[in-house]
């Protein structure tokens, strides 16, 4: 579901209102001056001093960014499926395969080879990182070397996995990802057989993210940065921002996926991890986008404006005080949620003003 609410140029609201909203049409001749207790109008409104705020907001699904999936570089069997929903971190296990673990290490490189005694290159560099911040750097100087150091840190770590300690990582022993993951899918199953063709199981950040979609002739609202504010399944409402459109293999099967008749914005909350902790991912969140606001500016009904006939033209408020109403003219500005700002000679806050019954 989509609701929006927003402005449109000064001059097309008003011309809108004048036919459709019974705005007054007068002679431009003696706007701004003259004053008189005919022509007092029906009814008054008062000018306010506030926020206009251009929004949209639709219908979104908390999910969690960066979905990809982790195949097997090797052939084998599933002897341990992976657990869906789980939360996988450095040196733990995402499954098993021929009755040995598959471990999550942390880099950004990904493991493409066996590494063993006298490989060189960024692969080894963050494999030595892993095996020191697990606690099986003694004697070890991280470098992009696989020496003998290298070949001892492995096999202490190998013997704490219970596997044979053969001091070599075997392609598709661990896998490498920037962080801890949350296991989206599991996407093998116990006695499955695996390799490269096929996903194992499909991984993501645990990074919470909401996904909305919107028509394309919003794309301006899918810049990074927009800001947004998500009213959560609980009612909890969190300030975010845009942080990118969802890539097609983001999208196939996740919460609030793509769509072929818009554009899938992923938002990212400000508060972090926690702040989607509990939410029921299978409810629906509203995300509100922001893309233009004007603070603290002085507004009134848009059927208050005044159309000013004659050579000038322009706008107008029939200002009332006294028992008297003075035609004002009036400079306009964004309207939202029918409102629209004023500004000029004579407004100010608290000034009451006539308004055009509908």
């Amino acid at each position: 579901m989509r609701r929006r609410t927003g402005f449109l140029a000064g001059a097309a609201v008003l011309a809108a209102a004048a036919v459709g909203a019974g705005v007054l049409v007068v002679s431009g001749e003696g706007a701004g001056t003259g004053s008189g207790r005919a022509g007092l109008p029906s009814a008054t409104a008062t000018v306010t001093r506030t926020d206009l705020v251009k929004s949209e907001t639709v219908d979104g699904k908390i999910d969690f960014a960066g979905r990809r999936a982790v195949k097997s570089p090797v052939e084998g069997t599933v002897t341990v499926a992976a657990r869906e929903g789980a939360t996988v971190a450095r040196g733990q296990a995402l499954y098993e395969r021929d009755d040995e673990p598959v471990t999550l290490l942390y880099g950004p490189v990904p493991a493409f080879r066996e590494m063993k005694a006298g490989d060189r290159g960024s692969d080894v560099l963050q494999l030595e990182r892993n095996l020191a911040a697990l606690g099986f750097g003694a004697g070890l100087y991280v470098d992009p070397r696989f020496d003998a150091a290298t070949e001892a840190a492995v096999k202490r770590w190998q013997k704490s996995l219970n596997r044979t300690p053969t001091g070599r990582v075997g392609k598709g022993d661990v896998v490498f990802q920037p962080d801890q993951v949350k296991v989206v899918s599991a996407d093998a199953a116990l006695a499955d057989p695996v390799g490269p063709d096929g996903p194992v199981l499909t991984v993501a950040s645990t990074k919470p993210v909401v996904r909305a979609v919107l028509d394309e002739s919003d794309a301006s609202l899918t810049a990074r940065g927009t800001k947004v504010e998500v009213t959560l399944p609980s009612g909890r409402t969190e300030p975010g921002r845009v942080t990118g459109t969802a890539r097609p293999e983001e999208q196939e099967g996740a919460e609030g996926g793509g769509s072929a008749e818009g554009i899938t914005v992923e938002v990212t909350l400000d508060g972090g991890r926690s702040v989607a902790a509990g939410e029921d991912a299978r409810a629906t969140a509203n995300v509100r986008f922001v893309s233009e606001s004007r603070k603290n500016v002085l507004t009134v009904p848009v059927e208050a404006v005044v159309a000013l006939r004659g050579a000038d033209g322009g706008y107008g408020l029939q200002t009332v005080r006294d028992g008297t109403s003075r035609m004002v003219r009036v400079t306009t500005g964004m309207t939202a949620d029918g409102r629209i700002e004023v500004s000029g000679s004579g407004i100010a806050e608290g000034t009451k003003v006539g308004v055009a019954k509908p």
